[in-house]
């Protein structure tokens, strides 16, 4: 990773993905600020729902860019949407303008993050990719620890435009870092067969995401229905999206990539409602209740670490590993949740959910290239963050409708008890789905 071949990539690489997690975690710190500057009270949720429909959209349209045009172009396509995006939000003059902004920004991350995966296959050698990826996991450290205080020293004492516009030449930087790799990779790429459709069917996931997100922030019966129009559009295509027989978890290909949406999927149901728990069941201001989710990042980044180093273990024991772990941090969280139980468990379930998340979220990464044609990488990588972006949305409107029906935002408890439960569960079906008789052989070998 480090040696003078790959020093450049690595650095421009890690400094891509940092800045991505600063400006995700800039935005929610600033956005209070922001909304009121450009009266879009009314529209607080939506820069967020902008951001994931648009990424998710890029997601699927980059992975067939790369792999017909090879990694470069989708590379300096989505760095040069997410620069543009940048500014377009940091010189906002209205609400509107900020989610265009905004929505450059996210068909610029989804671009930039599938060519990164595409380009970890093509520039490490295969015992250096595990690395490659856990460098992915680290790069959201800092971010995490430093970026909502930076943000919020920046947006107190200057302007929240800063969140934004300050982040324009150090992107530019990350981007010139890669540029001699990039020079050497293919600019076309042999092309298989590709799905029909796509575009399509990528408009429509993200519409169906964005009604069951909004249907499970108001749930009444209105909303319900359009709940029930989200899941109309959006099994249709994830069908075509996702690798054939995903959703009946083939073995192989398949199940690694509805695993990811299991395992990320579980993990941000209970992450959403952490400092809920903490402030509404145990009165923790709301400074004290986000500290287990730095806990968090820091486990998410040591657990990476393991998967990194020990390259001749078999990826699949990380995945089984980890997805226990998630088990366990979630099991562990209900007695966060119950009124007799501790806050400070908080602190302990959480370290271990996230050890968990080290482990398996990059060693499907390296399962899904491993298992892929050249042809098919950039496809395969759209197909893992489909995957856990609906399934996290899917998940975490369950919380908000169980919220709804067993209890309230003052008074969580039995709301929480079963999402943890829940989600528990759905870890462990993931430990089942993913054991070794049911893996094709490239699975099961870390080369």
């Amino acid at each position: 990773m480090w040696t003078p071949q790959y020093r450049a990539v690595s650095v421009g690489m890690a400094l891509l993905v940092t800045l991505v997690a600063f400006e995700n975690l800039g935005v929610n710190t600033a956005m209070p600020r922001l909304v009121v500057e450009l009266h879009g009270e009314n529209l607080y949720s939506w820069p967020f729902t902008v951001f994931l429909v648009t990424s998710l959209i890029a997601n699927v349209l980059a992975g067939r860019l790369c792999d017909t045009r090879g990694p470069a172009f989708g590379l300096y396509t989505g760095v040069g949407l997410f620069l543009v995006g940048l500014v377009v939000a940091g010189t906002a003059g209205s609400m509107w303008m900020l989610l265009a902004g905004r929505a450059l920004q996210g068909l610029g991350g989804g671009t930039q993050s599938i060519a990164v995966y595409v380009m970890i296959a093509y520039v490490y050698p295969e015992r250096s990719q595990p690395a490659a990826f856990g460098l992915l996991s680290a790069a959201w450290v800092v971010p995490s620890l430093v970026g909502p205080f930076a943000a919020g020293l920046v947006t107190e004492q200057a302007s929240w435009r800063w969140v934004f516009l300050g982040l324009v030449p150090l992107a530019a930087l990350g981007a010139a870092l890669l540029l001699p790799a990039v020079r050497r990779l293919p600019e076309q790429v042999p092309a298989g067969p590709g799905k029909r459709g796509l575009v399509i069917a990528a408009v429509t996931s993200a519409a169906g995401i964005s009604a069951l997100t909004w249907a499970a922030e108001h749930p009444s019966l209105g909303s319900l229905v359009i709940g029930v129009a989200g899941v109309v559009l959006l099994l249709p295509s994830l069908i075509r999206l996702l690798p054939n027989g995903t959703l009946s978890a083939r073995p192989g290909l398949p199940v690694t990539v509805l695993t990811r949406g299991l395992l990320m999927g579980a993990y941000t149901a209970i992450e959403v409602y952490v400092t809920l728990m903490l402030t509404a069941v145990h009165g923790y201001t709301p400074l004290a209740a986000g500290i287990p989710l730095t806990f968090g990042a820091l486990a998410w980044s040591a657990g990476a670490v393991v998967p990194a180093r020990k390259v001749d273990v078999p990826r699949i024991v990380f995945v089984r590993w980890g997805l226990g772990f998630v088990a366990a941090g979630a099991a562990g969280m209900v007695v966060v949740a119950s009124t007799w139980g501790w806050g400070w468990f908080a602190f302990v379930a959480w370290t271990v959910a996230s050890i968990g998340m080290g482990l398996g979220y990059s060693s499907l990464s390296v399962i899904t290239m491993r298992l892929s044609e050249t042809h098919e990488q950039g496809a395969n990588a759209a197909s893992l963050q489909v995957s856990e972006r609906v399934f996290s949305a899917l998940f975490v409107g369950v919380g908000g409708v169980l919220l709804a029906l067993l209890g309230s935002a003052q008074h969580p408890t039995a709301a929480m008890v079963v999402l943890d439960i829940a989600m528990a569960g759905v870890a462990l079906l993931g430990v089942v789905l993913v054991r070794p008789t049911r893996m094709a052989a490239p699975m099961t070998h870390p080369s």
